[in-house]
């Protein structure tokens, strides 16, 4: 890897931040954030292929997981654990791995990052077969918990794919479907919680998002099997089913979701009476 620097330690363009303004530092933030949503375009090739071989994946019937340790780790949990809840798919189909277990998604474990032979570890936990599909997430794309879990998916025949923040890592080396975006120097040197974590998150929600639709698990643009698990969501669905079936009851259309649990069932349940 002569080729390899690591852009995200980088010094940032911003000195003396000690001495600006609360007005001048937001305004910078924000200013390095506008950048983020560029650098994410010019990946989107990379995140096509990325995204085509985890759909065909799950179709297969396999699970995708997200590895990676500190911000990386607790942003793939944030998007996996948002799957069941949104788009009604079984708990685990879609599951993050985060160095250092589930103390860490609250508290930080620096070290456990260190540890390379651990990721395969945590991933056995679930029975990781070659049906599956890791992506390792990391900003700097050198943290050896998530390159060794990588490695020893390829060992297996687990396909992988990577999200980093710098060109040429030793993760993307790895990984065989890499994703590559390159924010540059963040706001506060080295802090790749800020635009780093920013683009991968942004990464995140277009691949969630995108193999949810490609499972069938959005109509028109609606989250036709999200679960029905507060007020909130119940009149949301309750709504959604009015309008799928052109119907004005509303409590009449409530009783109907709540007897099959979902708008996608109800609505092609009563589709089906009524054309019969």
């Amino acid at each position: 890897m002569t080729n390899f620097i690591k852009v995200t330690e980088q010094p940032s363009q911003y000195r003396h931040q000690e001495k600006m303004s609360v007005m001048e530092i937001i305004t910078n933030i924000n200013n390095e954030d506008k950048t983020v949503p560029y650098a994410v375009e010019k990946a989107l090739p990379q995140l096509e292929k990325l995204i085509s071989a985890i759909t065909d994946k799950m179709l297969a019937g396999g699970r995708l997981f997200y590895i990676g340790a500190g911000t990386s780790g607790r942003l793939g949990i944030l998007d996996a654990s948002e799957c069941e809840p949104t788009y009604g798919v079984p708990h685990g189909l879609v599951q993050g791995v985060i160095a250092g277990g589930e103390v860490a998604i609250i508290k930080s474990i620096e070290d456990a990052e260190d540890d390379a032979k651990q990721g395969w570890k945590d991933l056995q936990v679930f029975q990781i077969n070659e049906k599956d599909f890791v992506v390792g997430i990391a900003a700097s794309g050198t943290t050896p918990y998530v390159i060794g879990a990588l490695k020893d998916c390829k060992a297996h025949n687990v396909l992988t794919g990577c999200i980093a923040c710098n060109i040429n890592s030793p993760m993307a080396a790895i990984a065989d479907y890499p994703v590559e975006v390159v924010v540059g120097p963040e706001f506060v040197t080295g802090s790749t919680r800020m635009k780093s974590g920013s683009a991968q998150k942004l990464i995140l929600n277009m691949i969630s998002t995108t193999v949810m639709i490609q499972l069938g698990r959005v109509e028109d643009n609606r989250m036709v099997h999200m679960m029905l698990t507060n007020e909130k969501l119940l009149d949301r669905g309750t709504k959604m089913l009015m309008e799928k079936l052109s119907v004005h009851d509303y409590e009449a259309a409530k009783n109907l979701l709540q007897q099959y649990g979902s708008v996608k069932k109800a609505g092609d349940a009563e589709i089906k009476i009524s054309s019969s």
